[in-house]
């Protein structure tokens, strides 16, 4: 693991792993604000071809909402970036941001436990895609 994200690596499709993201997410009270298809992007704007990386931007709206509340501006920081990315034909690695290192720039103190709680979520939400059937 690294300081600021930690992962699952899965041995399935990229569209398989994507669904079980989205499901799993959804089952623990993330919605997707947004889906940035990085590999179409480049290949678009610069020509470049790259296995599947797509980027989620997941939210809790009831933390996000009580995050604003203390601090609101930290929207900056919103929302929770979930990556899917394929690598060589070796699996699909899903990606989770740590809500609590990026929130260490945060001096608001509240805002902290919540990040600690989405960490959680984040958590069992990687842990459910590990032991998911496809």
């Amino acid at each position: 693991m690294t300081p600021y994200h930690f992962s699952v690596t899965l041995h399935e499709d990229f569209s398989s792993a994507v669904a079980k993201t989205k499901k799993a997410l959804a089952e623990h009270g993330f919605g997707i604000l947004s889906e940035i298809d990085m590999a179409a992007t480049l290949k678009e704007k610069l020509g470049l071809e790259r296995d599947p990386y797509l980027i989620l931007g997941a939210c809790n709206p009831g933390f996000a909402h009580q995050a604003v509340a203390h601090e609101p501006a930290i929207g900056v920081l919103l929302p929770c970036n979930v990556v899917v990315r394929s690598h060589d034909g070796d699996g699909v690695t899903v990606d989770f941001m740590d809500p609590s290192v990026l929130l260490e720039l945060v001096g608001e103190e509240k805002v902290h436990r919540i990040a600690e709680e989405v960490r959680t979520r984040l958590e069992m939400t990687r842990d459910s895609i590990a032991t998911a059937t496809s």
